[in-house]
């Protein structure tokens, strides 16, 4: 088994598309109005509209209720990104704090209201951890 990605369901993909090839870096490739990725070489953010929902389960994915995932990056350095982002992100949870697992994390929400972690590892074990 390999995990691929992580599918938002939105009421606005061109909006949250927009959000997150901005807070990312990474350009989207739209395969249809209603749905977007964003490939990075670990994994895929897949975004798509309220539209495709029916094509799996009518009535199975609500937009903006998410209130249990976190949507994690691995960035190079967060406290530059968090500066970056300034001005683009309306609800920063918190800034960039050390984690007691070892890494330095900044948590926001995206125009849906998901909650977002980047973060970068500074710990010795953490940054083996991720060493790639």
């Amino acid at each position: 088994m390999d995990f691929v990605s992580i599918r938002i369901i939105t009421s606005n993909v061109a909006r949250l598309v927009e959000f997150y090839e901005k807070a990312t870096g990474v350009p989207a490739t739209w395969a249809t109005e209603d749905f977007a990725e964003l490939r990075t070489p670990s994994a895929t953010l897949a975004i798509a509209g309220t539209r495709t929902v029916p094509l799996f389960a009518p009535g199975s994915a609500h937009p903006a209720d998410n209130h249990s995932v976190i949507i994690e990056f691995l960035v190079d350095d967060v406290d530059r990104v968090h500066v970056n982002l300034t001005g683009l992100v309306s609800d920063f949870v918190n800034e960039p704090t050390t984690m007691p697992w070892g890494n330095r994390a900044l948590l926001f929400r995206d125009p849906d209201g998901n909650l977002v972690n980047f973060f970068t590892p500074v710990t010795p074990a953490a940054i083996e951890k991720f060493t790639r």
